[in-house]
């Protein structure tokens, strides 16, 4: 199961980090895990690339662990109003669509919130 914990700070979700295998398939063709893994390059080249905000991520290649957090996405680290907007927003469009996934593929995913102040 893979288990993805979102980091919220004021409201607002501005990171996330996923841990284990999905189990779905056999490793390397898992589409469950796969497609988790695009939409995550999806969110980090979004913000870097489109709304160029700072992003930081740590992906373990051996356990696939993956975290990524979004400072620009708060207050305190982001002056642009647009952009902590659009990367909270971003942030958000993928909380919601794994909650979408939960309701398929519920021995697989799980899906959490938790307050966390960036460090």
């Amino acid at each position: 199961m893979t288990k993805i914990t979102f980091f919220m700070s004021g409201g607002v979700r501005w990171g996330f980090e996923e841990t284990g295998h999905t189990g779905y398939g056999e490793s390397g063709d898992d589409v469950l895990c796969a497609a988790l893994s695009a939409m995550t390059m999806l969110i980090v080249n979004a913000i870097e690339v489109t709304f160029f905000g700072s992003v930081d991520y740590v992906i373990d290649e051996k356990t696939t662990d993956i975290k990524v957090m979004a400072k620009c996405a708060l207050p305190d680290y982001e002056e642009d109003e647009r952009v902590r907007f659009a990367v909270g927003g971003l942030i958000d469009a993928y909380f919601y669509q794994l909650m979408d996934m939960m309701e398929d593929y519920p021995e697989h995913l799980e899906v959490d919130t938790i307050e966390k102040d960036p460090e």
